[in-house]
């Protein structure tokens, strides 16, 4: 038998590379960002990071350990553009900056985006300051996240809140259900209702609830798949998902 040893030609890597870390009980978030990129010239790749129950700010805290090797084995010593951390209330109970340096120990060059920064990045373009606020979380995490908006300068107007405790029965609300609900919803004066939670059935309603409401509306995982695309230069307007991304 003749064997010829033949030398491989490489495709360059010419497309942004886009790592999710998402939440080993969330349902939803994948789902979202693919109905929304499916179109763009984007890598995405997803890694889970195992969540601990109750959802408490300790637990959120505890969960972020392991966040240096999940970001490492998203294509291991490969560059990553853009490195999205897919946990709302465990960015805020672990703070953005801990979440940051903990990804860049494994991926050095990458840009990292998470829902509360998104969210703040996408009221400040937008211009908006009065936000009234939904959550699915305990009341102790529900407050958690209102004042964090207070802290970054936005005026909250009202909130309402699920008291749910456990991510996998956040990711099994029923979508009519949650329209409705946020369809009567006290808005007060606000400019903008906030959808908090990746695990939420929220971008799909999104189109909706902005027609009925006649307010921006955003959800956790619109804001960081919008956010995640300005930090890679992908800035064309897109139909569906909200007036966010025909800004």
């Amino acid at each position: 038998m003749n064997s010829t040893k033949i030398e491989p030609k490489y495709s360059p890597s010419l497309n942004p590379k886009v790592g999710l870390i998402a939440l080993a009980t969330d349902f939803r978030i994948e789902k979202d960002f693919i109905s929304v990129i499916k179109d763009q010239s984007i890598d995405f790749f997803v890694n889970r990071i195992h969540c601990y129950f109750p959802l408490t700010n300790e637990n959120l805290i505890k969960m972020s350990d392991s966040i240096t090797e999940i970001s490492d084995d998203i294509l291991p010593n490969e560059k990553l553009d853009c490195v999205v951390y897919g946990c709302t209330s465990g960015t805020i109970a672990s703070g953005y900056s801990s979440i940051k340096k903990k990804i860049n120990l494994a991926k050095p060059d990458a840009k990292v985006t998470t829902p509360s920064t998104a969210a703040v990045n996408a009221l400040q373009k937008l211009g908006l300051n009065k936000l009234s606020i939904f959550t699915p979380y305990s009341k102790a995490l529900n407050d958690e996240v209102v004042e964090y908006f207070k802290k970054e300068n936005f005026e909250i107007t009202t909130n309402s809140y699920f008291d749910i405790s456990n991510d996998l029965d956040i990711g099994k609300i029923d979508e009519n259900y949650l329209y409705e609900t946020l369809c009567d919803m006290d808005l007060g004066n606000a400019e903008a209702l906030f959808i908090s939670c990746t695990a939420l059935p929220a971008l799909s309603i999104i189109d909706r609830l902005e027609k009925k409401l006649n307010k921006v509306v955003l959800s956790s995982n619109q804001v960081l798949i919008w956010d995640t695309l300005q930090t890679i230069g992908k800035k064309d307007r897109i139909e569906g998902f909200g007036k966010l991304f025909k800004n």
